[in-house]
């Protein structure tokens, strides 16, 4: 936890460094300005740690007020970092120029001001949009055909949330929409791959209650994720049932005799014994692979060992990178990204953007989405 808050520190900082260096080029600042200046940028710094410290004490009312004014203020400026690069990068490209004996390319070289204001315009536009989309949940039907569905049933429809991050910011009215998505779809059963829960969890009744109206024929069922852990595993378990849902922590669970759940815990299972499970030992040997078979598992890591053994892998905890340009970051960590990869051996997984947001309220090139997987009976 020290070489995260000091790689954080590090890192958010040095975005904020930047920014100061960028607005004293742009309007030269005298040194009580400056002081000033400084100590509005060191408190979104440790904001987050000022958030969950003022949770923690109870302090619910300020909390939320410095989690949006915070998080939203990071969504800025890591908007702005990113797009001044781009300006950056276009003044480097001029001065090399330059250097090989181009002439004239100094008067395309914009001003300091410029290069503050342009950048900080259009972060704020995306930062505007980046709020309204993460409010639009988008359904995303996915319909796999199989000949495992009993005879005579001809569809199982399954909704998958994930990484919805319950909190201080993915409260009420958020919670809403979520719920009246997956009410709308009218699911046989309902998915949970990780990170429903997040942060402080004492001020969440509301919210659990919402969930724990909804009611598919065939229940919930959940996994773990590794924000289940952060926030604190015992309690996240206790409110991931009190919304309804059956949590599997290296388990099966069969819907009669129609989907095999296996859930695959976010951290290996340990059992009393001190024996770990593993997830070859949970899921079906070849002889009883006749019953559909959906693995859940938080994080999108398909282990070769497995495939043929599950249908369908349903994972999140990428959120596609959330916001452009993160998701370049988060591609090249998750091969597997966003949306349904076939596998071999008749396998495939589906991985969600993820339903709630994480850090700044904001999605851009991410939509959050309530996942409808409709298995069709083949022919």
């Amino acid at each position: 936890m020290t070489l995260f808050f000091l790689t954080y520190l590090l890192l958010y900082g040095g975005i904020h460094l930047y920014v100061f260096y960028r607005l004293q080029a742009a309007y030269p600042m005298s040194l009580p300005a400056k002081t000033l200046v400084i100590g509005a940028l060191a408190s979104m710094v440790i904001s987050p740690v000022l958030v969950r410290f003022l949770e923690r004490n109870g302090y619910e009312l300020p909390a939320n007020a410095f989690a949006h004014v915070g998080y939203l203020w990071m969504g800025l400026i890591f908007l702005f970092f990113s797009t001044s690069l781009i300006f950056d990068f276009y003044r480097l490209i001029l001065h090399a120029g330059t250097w090989f004996g181009i002439s004239g390319l100094s008067g395309w070289v914009p001003q300091s001001r410029l290069r503050l204001l342009l950048p900080l315009a259009v972060s704020l536009l995306l930062t505007g949009y980046g709020y309204a989309a993460a409010l639009r949940i988008v359904p995303e039907t996915v319909t796999i055909e199989t000949g495992k569905l009993p005879q005579g049933m001809q569809r199982l429809r399954i909704a998958q949330i994930s990484d919805v991050h319950l909190g201080l910011i993915v409260s009420g009215m958020r919670v809403e929409r979520i719920c009246k998505a997956i009410e709308k779809a009218n699911p046989d059963i309902l998915v949970s791959t990780g990170d429903l829960m997040d942060g402080q969890l004492d001020g969440l009744a509301a919210s659990v209650e919402r969930l724990r109206r909804i009611q598919p024929r065939f229940g919930k069922v959940a996994v773990t994720g590794n924000h289940e852990f952060y926030a604190g595993i015992e309690q996240s378990l206790q409110l991931t049932k009190a919304a309804g849902f059956r949590v599997l922590r290296g388990e099966r669970f069969d819907v009669g005799n129609i989907v095999r759940f296996v859930g695959i815990d976010e951290r290996t299972v340990q059992w009393n014994d001190g024996s770990f499970s593993s997830e070859k030992d949970l899921l079906p040997p070849a002889s009883d692979r006749n019953m559909l078979t959906v693995l859940l598992k938080h994080r999108p890591v398909v282990r070769q060992a497995s495939l043929g053994a599950f249908d369908l892998q349903l994972s999140g905890h990428t959120h596609a990178g959330q916001i452009l340009p993160f998701s370049l970051v988060t591609r090249l960590l998750f091969p597997y990204h966003r949306g349904l990869y076939p596998l071999q051996n008749g396998s495939a997984i589906y991985v969600s953007r993820g339903t709630g947001t994480w850090g700044p309220p904001i999605r851009i090139g991410s939509a959050p989405e309530v996942t409808i997987i409709d298995f069709v009976q083949r022919g």
